[in-house]
């Protein structure tokens, strides 16, 4: 899914290393691999990757992982896809994604 991608730099992912007991449920449950396991705890390898969808977050037993589910890539590819059409971009608003 490398080529879906977030905007850059404005994801609400948070990680918190020092929570992490290395149990491997963000790296086993994200699907655009955000998360690798790495000497015992999880390591944030793509944070722009992340589609907030929050299933890292939801599986994290110690809450070592935030993330503002539902605000995330997915608005931001359609608008991009949609905005390429020039008919289109009229309708849009630059700053109607993720607002």
């Amino acid at each position: 899914m490398k080529e879906f991608r977030h905007l850059e730099n404005i994801v609400t992912l948070e990680y918190h290393r020092e929570k992490c007991v290395g149990c491997g449920a963000c790296s086993t449950v994200c699907p655009h691999g955000v998360f690798i396991q790495d000497n015992g705890t999880a390591l944030l390898v793509d944070r722009d990757g992340c589609m907030e969808c929050g299933a890292c977050a939801l599986n994290c037993p110690t809450q070592a992982i935030a993330v503002r589910s539902g605000v995330g890539c997915a608005q931001a590819i359609l608008y991009g896809w949609l905005s390429a059409i020039p008919f289109l971009r009229r309708l849009f608003a630059p700053d109607a994604c993720c607002s």
